[in-house]
């Protein structure tokens, strides 16, 4: 950037603290009054067991979230939680393997005996009758009975059996039934009696790899519980809520206070003025901070200031008196509130506000959805109606608007929160805020722009037609200046137009900068008409007095004839702090001659300023100056037009005039080729006709031949 806004950026002074202190104060108390004006007694204090001393109906159509719904809903979901265990694909492998280790051991005795070719069988009787204890009779029976073929088939279904129970989860609580299940395990190719004593060996063995997890259980459930949404209860307008003589129930007393059917009680009045406070604080103090910050040149206007205030204020009392009903919120015109302000000052702001708009109509009708469809709606307005400056425009806007807002509905609907008639009319509803929002754009803004001092487009192109008086007296009795205003309003509309700057303001400002010289049109060289100049009679600094003269008379005329504000601050800033070379050389020279060559002051001889703070008047600074150096130049072809167009732009960027602007250097290269484009279409060579054409032409001209004729001739 080659500046910063007037104020340094980021400095917070006093007179700026002074205005943040009355505005929020007095658009923090306005909004907080109309939110908090729903908190009022609205009917008797009833408790759960109460009789109803009269039939109790439903004011209106409502949805509210059901907090006793909501807990049974969630209370459900946690009830059908299985419990977690702690079994992993890890730990049952490695149960599996303790385990296996743990039946070698004890198969350790019954390997040797059996193993043993030179024990007699007598002996091989009494070791296994002691290998494995803890078997009962049968069982061991049955093991005597075995020879080593057998041995080896039983040993190889333990280790088989074993690894199918232990690998996979074995809660803890199933370890009897697993115990009890042993034997249908094994091998039909044994016999029973062999199974027997397969699962009695096994049985010791069998523990459980996973056991009941309460920390993941109450996790889970807590999950469970928290995925459960607000459970929603409509009510139509006139239903009964609890008939006369009927006991009140928790249900019953929730509805009612969801329609504000209670009277409140004193605190619960004072937390809900507090909550409507502090959200009025925090919105007024965003929305104050972001124009301080971004928009200071609104923030330094009073009007701006009170116009912003002003649509907050309606748009918040607009939902309160529509808060809580069914489709009233969904058809309120509140995409006016950006329409305006996007024509008025500009569509940043309009985006903001739309915002601040959309939280406060989402808050008090508690609804993300009617949020959403508010601030889109806004935007696609905002975006679609540009400057207001034609009919068309506000009938896109609608267009856009409706657009965006059914189809958001359309996404809400789509993601299950509602049904389908309830979609066609939120449709309906948010169409029909589309067009009145419109409608009310277009018959507002020009009267909120008369009344808040705001120019709008439409009084731009009026003071734009040759119609004007004052564009009149210009023509006539400044003809010089007023072919000078129109060259500087091409070139300057031409580079607004390169940079995104207003092209139109431009132009108008271009038409009304030098109405200053309509005081003394003599003293200005377009208007001598090759007549003897008057300043070469004067002292070079009566000549610089007489020049910056035409600024403040320039003021002092646009007041006269009431032209809006936006226009006079061009007259100071179209010359800014410019020094007034031409005189201030000449006083140089004479000085020197003089023998006194530091007796010129540089300041007597430069404009007051101030300097420009606008794009648009930097781009007129410049349009002026190349305009009227360009003109003096003697030969206009493109390598003189460009380097004359690049010294002006060059000068004044050396000489600091935008520092109170926002141009970028990349800017002033458009400007520059902008500028350039537009001069050599201006000063563009013209064919040179031959003497006798000339001549030709200007005899059928005399005798009236029609024009077809001299073509054909020619």
């Amino acid at each position: 950037m080659l500046a910063t806004t007037q104020r340094a950026a980021g400095r917070f002074t006093r007179r700026d603290a002074v205005r943040l202190v009355i505005a929020a104060l007095v658009l923090v108390g306005s909004l907080s009054a109309v939110l908090a004006a729903d908190v009022r007694p609205a009917g008797p204090q009833l408790q759960v067991g109460d009789v109803a001393p009269f039939d109790i109906r439903a004011p209106r159509d409502a949805e509210y979230p059901s907090a006793i719904r909501t807990q049974e809903a969630r209370a459900a979901a946690r009830a059908a939680v299985e419990p977690a265990y702690d079994y992993t694909f890890e730990r049952g492998n490695l149960v599996a393997e303790e385990q296996a280790s743990a039946l070698r051991d004890r198969l350790a005795a019954a390997d040797l005996a059996f193993g043993d070719a030179n024990l007699d069988p007598e002996a091989r009787a009494a070791a296994l009758s002691v290998a494995i204890p803890d078997l009962g009779d049968a069982a061991v029976a049955t093991l005597l009975e075995l020879g080593a073929d057998g041995w080896t088939a039983l040993r190889a279904e333990l280790f088989r059996v074993l690894d199918a129970t232990e690998r996979p989860e074995l809660r803890d609580t199933v370890v009897a039934e697993a115990r009890a299940g042993l034997a249908v395990r094994f091998d039909p190719a044994l016999s029973a009696a062999q199974r027997d004593l397969g699962a009695e060996i096994l049985s010791p063995l069998i523990v459980p790899n996973s056991s009941y997890d309460p920390a993941a259980t109450e996790a889970e459930r807590v999950r469970v519980e928290q995925a459960v949404p607000a459970q929603m209860v409509q009510v139509k307008q006139g239903e009964t809520i609890v008939d006369a003589g009927h006991r009140v129930d928790a249900p019953d007393l929730e509805k009612m206070r969801a329609l504000g059917l209670l009277v409140p009680e004193p605190d619960v009045v004072a937390t809900r003025i507090a909550g409507w406070v502090l959200l009025a604080m925090l919105l007024v103090g965003i929305t104050l901070a972001w124009v301080w910050r971004f928009r200071p040149q609104y923030w330094h206007r009073t009007n701006a200031l009170v116009l912003l205030g002003l649509i907050l204020v309606a748009s918040g009392v607009a939902i309160e008196l529509t808060g809580g009903r069914s489709l009233l919120p969904w058809a309120l015109p509140l995409s006016a509130a950006a329409l305006l302000l996007a024509i008025l000052l500009d569509a940043g702001t309009a985006t903001v506000v739309a915002a601040v708009v959309a939280i406060l109509v989402g808050v008090v009708n508690v609804s993300l959805e009617l949020t959403a469809v508010t601030f889109t709606a806004s935007l696609a307005g905002a975006i679609a109606v540009r400057r207001g400056d034609r009919l068309s425009y506000f009938l896109w806007a609608a267009l856009a608007m409706a657009v965006a807002g059914d189809g958001l509905v359309l996404v809400f609907a789509l993601l299950g929160t509602r049904d389908v008639v309830g979609t066609v009319q939120l449709i309906g509803a948010a169409s029909i805020s589309a067009g009145i929002s419109a409608v009310i754009a277009v018959g507002l803004f020009a009267i909120l722009g008369n009344v808040f001092g705001i120019t709008t487009v439409f009084q731009l192109l009026e003071l734009a037609s040759p119609s004007q008086p004052l564009l009149r007296r210009l023509l006539v009795e400044t003809p010089g200046t007023y072919h000078h205003s129109l060259m500087v309003g091409n070139l300057g509309e031409r580079a607004a137009e390169a940079i995104g700057a207003d092209p139109l303001l431009t132009r108008v400002a271009a038409y009304y900068h030098d109405i200053g010289k309509l005081r003394n049109p003599l003293a200005f060289i377009e208007n001598q008409a090759g007549g003897e100049n008057i300043h070469d009679e004067l002292d070079p600094e009566v000549s610089a007095d007489i020049l910056k003269q035409h600024v403040t008379d320039g003021i002092d005329l646009a007041y006269q004839h009431h032209l809006p504000k936006a226009i006079i601050a061009f007259i100071p800033q179209h010359h800014g702090t410019t020094l007034i070379s031409f005189f201030h050389a000449r006083a140089r020279e004479l000085a020197a001659q003089a023998g006194r060559p530091d007796d010129v002051d540089p300041a007597t001889y430069r404009h007051i300023g101030p300097k420009p703070q606008s794009k648009e008047a930097a781009i007129l600074m410049l349009a002026d100056g190349v305009e009227a150096s360009v003109r003096s130049l003697v030969k206009r072809d493109e390598p003189s037009i460009r380097a004359m167009v690049s010294t002006i732009i060059r000068e004044r960027l050396e000489d600091g005039q935008f520092d109170e602007s926002d141009l970028t250097l990349r800017d002033l290269e458009k400007i520059r080729e902008a500028f350039v484009e537009q001069l050599l279409g201006m000063y563009h060579q013209r064919i040179e006709y031959p003497q006798n054409k000339i001549v030709e032409l200007e005899a059928r001209r005399a005798s009236g031949a029609p024009w077809r004729r001299l073509r054909r001739r020619s």
